[in-house]
């Protein structure tokens, strides 16, 4: 099983935002998005992209995974299993909370929303993330066989509107460094700072949720959901046959392949515990 790894040092993470996107880059970041399902390019999608025969030659052999049931029911799988180790911490209702503020049941719904967005489109990047990690390290994607066509999606939702690091207030700025420290990442992810968009909202939940990333049970609770990960991704079937060692060759001609393997790694480490977080704060806004 592939072992859930930091990297150190991280290594630099330079995504093109899909607003500056143009010409080829931006056809790949549609057809990302149209693959998966998603409505928004993750940080994950867009580092990956900044090595361009890397990120073609793989997508090309996840593009027509991702069209598949089977696809479809390992996100389902994997959305499933993050809500349930989520919901073992027993997050406490915010909603009760949120309306003492002043919040109506529009702007409640509008949150929901906008969590829904991530709930879902996360468990495809950290798939992605999973596999190009696992065929980067030199183990064979071996899974075979027919996969039956996804029928058509549901709409995933409208782009988040994000609180930029340039836009926030003095506070949510600070919130932003607070993540950066407690998460151990350079940059914050894009569901905070969708999130971010309900300024006392974020703030409230994050309360809730630091002390769970700080408790002894955080970590095994996203090891878990690392497993769980991997193993469905490695259960897809490889409908083109890539492998290893082709991986390995596309990101050479970028870059050393090793910094290609630290920015895969750091993704498909950071994942699962943002499946967990999302999932936690889905968890705050649906009980009670």
């Amino acid at each position: 099983m592939l072992k859930r790894l930091k990297p150190s040092p991280l290594p630099p993470i330079r995504p093109l935002p899909e607003r500056a996107a143009t010409g080829e880059l931006a056809e790949i970041y549609e057809r990302t998005k149209r693959g998966l399902g998603v409505p928004w390019m993750g940080v994950v999608a867009m580092a990956f992209a900044r090595y361009p025969s890397f990120y073609k030659t793989f997508w090309k052999a996840l593009e027509p995974v991702a069209a598949t049931e089977a696809f479809v029911a390992a996100c389902q799988d994997l959305r499933n299993f993050a809500e349930m180790r989520a919901g073992s911490f027993s997050p406490p209702p915010i909603k009760t909370r949120l309306e003492d503020a002043g919040y109506d049941a529009a702007e409640l719904e509008q949150i929901i929303a906008c969590n829904e967005v991530f709930s879902a489109g996360n468990m495809p990047y950290l798939l992605m993330a999973s596999l190009a990690r696992t065929l980067l390290e030199g183990q064979a994607w071996t899974a075979q066989g027919e996969a039956a066509p996804r029928s058509a999606l549901a709409a995933a939702g409208e782009h988040p509107v994000l609180m930029e690091a340039h836009h926030a207030s003095p506070d949510t700025a600070a919130l932003y460094a607070d993540l950066r420290e407690t998460l151990g990442l350079p940059f914050v992810n894009t569901d905070y700072r969708a999130f971010a968009r309900w300024p006392s909202y974020i703030a409230a939940a994050w309360e809730d949720l630091k002390p769970v990333i700080r408790s002894g049970g955080y970590e095994p609770a996203a090891q878990d959901i690392h497993e769980r990960a991997v193993e469905l991704a490695l259960g897809l079937p490889n409908a083109t046959g890539l492998t290893p060692d082709a991986l390995e060759a596309a990101a050479a001609q970028d870059a050393d392949p090793n910094e290609v393997l630290a920015v895969v790694r750091l993704f498909q480490w950071l994942l699962p515990g943002l499946a967990f977080n999302v999932a936690f704060l889905r968890a705050q806004l649906v009980t009670g």
